[in-house]
């Protein structure tokens, strides 16, 4: 059963959009890194980071930007509303995670704000059965050890799940530069990092029609980084960047046709430099009532949502804060009939600042024999300017006009293929972005800074591109992977959009052997530009990652990795190094009963 894609449960082969599901198993296999390293695995991704795991990360989805890819966990909406905005992906803890749902193409018409490339969305772990626990930890390259425990299970009608997780790693030098003369004081500056984090699950069946839950999770991580390419010596420069995602629901079944979610949800994300001074803080709280209604061969979904934004900063003109709202309603109408399935979605947001949007996507499939199906979708999206970005002194001053919301209209179609252990998809996508938020001089008389500018609605994209994915068994191997080709322009120059390769992808190889379990993945990317302006060339690099498992009995499991195992030196942001090779060892242990 798939999730995010309709806010409802959907039989996967039901889904009309390129999805991909992560699994806990996936998740274990990722020695090294964070979620932005897992989901780089996955296809339509590139991760961009400025050194190492701690640092700041972006991901582009299908060539948009970091901001337009909305992330939830659990259904609580993660996101920023400093700066341009978008998740903090490296503020989001992994070891809690026990599958990860992605979506690609437009999804404002079910979600709102945010969703133009696409939905991303973790799920944590959920109690049942027994009372199990799970220890795991490990040592590795740079200093590196990881640990972390969980436990959950169920006592009648209550069900739990408890997880902590910590981190930590004497890291590497992430702004590499030749010794000069003219700095002779210059010493190699290494970023290390560590990271915690805790999450806590309560579910309680009040009987077999309503279900009430609450979900707590919270991380933070410290970590080193260079707010030059040659600090001063004795200057430890520090991310300080911390997350809380808490969310209360209740679950009801009023009749066999009809069920509803009554949600209430707040993340709070919080982000402090030192020993420079910067501070920012943002909270979001969301407000939903879901229902869905089973007509036939037909399904009818109504949702009633809020969302409230509010950012702490110092660079506001309002003050210290500003707030917002958003107020939405929609509707949607999914149908399964034979060999085919249809889906329309339609949403309105009324946005305190600048007035209301509507957005709305429709899709199609059918299966033409036992194991082919063709799909095709068309659906508008929209991003909300932030609050920085509204309220600062770099964006409208008073009596300006305001910044208007980001718009895009994606278009796709997919071919699929799945017989047993094979599995093949092909999806032709093309999505135009138009009044994107981009800072540039022309703005300078309509804001408060002189700083050689500020924000307002200029840019236009273009986003398309073919993406082909697969699995296999052959001669006893598991064979999967996918490779992209895209074209992210800026419409009005006819450059690619910076850090953006036309081509990339991945191949991975797994083997059982007895107790052992073998793998080996290569990801692959081609040249990018460090900018827009295409000045800077980032070469193309290749990467070969290896792990094995041993199942020394039920209860235990040894691991060994090794990524970057060609010890590649490589960049994806210019100036930034990227981590070399890493070894790292672990053991998982699961006792079958406590």
């Amino acid at each position: 059963m798939f999730v995010t894609a309709t806010r409802s449960q959907l039989s996967l082969d039901q889904v009309l959009a390129d999805v991909t599901v992560i699994s806990r198993a996936d998740i274990e296999r990722q020695a090294f890194g964070g979620l932005a390293d897992l989901l780089r695995n996955a296809g339509c991704i590139e991760l961009v980071r400025n050194g190492g795991p701690g640092t700041s990360t972006s991901l582009y989805l299908r060539g948009a930007n970091t901001q337009h890819t909305l992330v939830l966990v659990d259904g609580i909406r993660l996101d920023t509303q400093n700066g341009a905005g978008g998740a903090a992906w490296e503020a989001i803890p992994l070891a809690q995670i026990e599958r990860v749902e992605i979506v690609r193409g437009a999804g404002s018409a079910v979600y709102g704000s945010d969703a133009i490339a696409g939905v991303v969305q973790i799920f944590t772990r959920k109690g049942s059965g027994a009372p199990t626990i799970e220890i795991g930890g490990g040592v590795g390259s740079l200093g590196t050890v990881k640990g972390d425990i969980s436990l959950s299970g169920k006592q009648g009608a209550l069900d739990y799940a408890f997880s902590l997780a910590s981190e930590f790693s004497d890291g590497f030098n992430a702004r590499p530069v030749a010794y000069s003369a003219s700095t002779p004081d210059y010493v190699a500056d290494i970023d290390d990092w560590r990271s915690h984090s805790a999450s806590a699950r309560l579910g309680y069946q009040l009987n077999a029609q309503h279900r009430v839950q609450l979900l707590g999770m919270s991380s933070q991580i410290n970590s080193g980084y260079d707010a030059s390419a040659k600090p001063k010596a004795g200057v430890d420069d520090r991310n300080l960047h911390s997350n809380q995602a808490y969310s209360g629901s209740w679950l009801a079944q009023w009749s066999t046709a009809l069920n509803t979610e009554l949600s209430i949800s707040q993340a709070n994300d919080r982000y402090e430099t030192k020993p420079s001074p910067y501070l920012t803080e943002t909270q979001i709280n969301d407000y939903a009532l879901n229902s869905s209604l089973k007509l036939g061969p037909g399904q009818v979904n109504l949702l009633l949502e809020r969302r409230e934004d509010k950012l702490t900063n110092s660079s506001l003109l309002s003050g210290p804060s500003a707030k917002r709202h958003q107020d939405a309603v929609g509707a949607a109408y999914l149908l399964n009939l034979g060999g085919w399935d249809a889906q329309a979605h339609i949403r309105h947001d009324k946005d305190s600042e600048f007035g209301g949007i509507d957005t709305g996507t429709l899709a199609g499939g059918y299966r033409f024999s036992k194991h082919w199906r063709a799909w095709a979708s068309a659906g508008t999206a929209f991003r909300a300017p932030t609050l920085y970005q509204s309220f600062s002194e770099y964006g409208p001053k008073p009596g300006a006009a305001k910044l208007q919301a980001e718009r895009g209209t994606n278009s796709e179609i997919g071919l699929e293929f799945n017989e047993g252990v094979s599995q093949l998809g092909l999806t032709i996508y093309k999505n135009k972005v138009r009044d994107l938020i981009s800072w540039d001089a022309q703005f300078s008389a309509n804001c408060v800074s002189t700083y050689g500018g500020c924000y307002g609605n200029l840019a236009r994209v273009d986003l398309q591109g073919v993406s082909l994915k697969g699995a296999t068994e052959l001669a006893g191997l598991k064979l999967s992977g996918n490779l992209d080709w895209q074209s992210p322009k800026d419409s009005n120059t006819g450059l690619l959009l910076g850090r953006r390769s036309k081509k990339h992808g991945s191949l991975r190889v797994d083997k059982d052997l007895g107790a052992w379990a073998l793998g080996a993945q290569l990801l692959a990317y081609g040249y990018r530009f460090d900018n827009n302006s295409n000045k800077t060339r980032l070469p193309g690099y290749a990467l070969l990652d290896l792990n094995a498992r041993y199942q020394l009995n039920k209860d235990l499991t040894l691991q060994l990795s090794l990524d970057n195992a060609l010890d590649k030196t490589y960049q994806t942001a210019a100036g930034y190094a990227q981590a070399p090779r890493t070894v790292f060892m672990g053991v998982r242990y699961t006792p079958s009963s406590l």
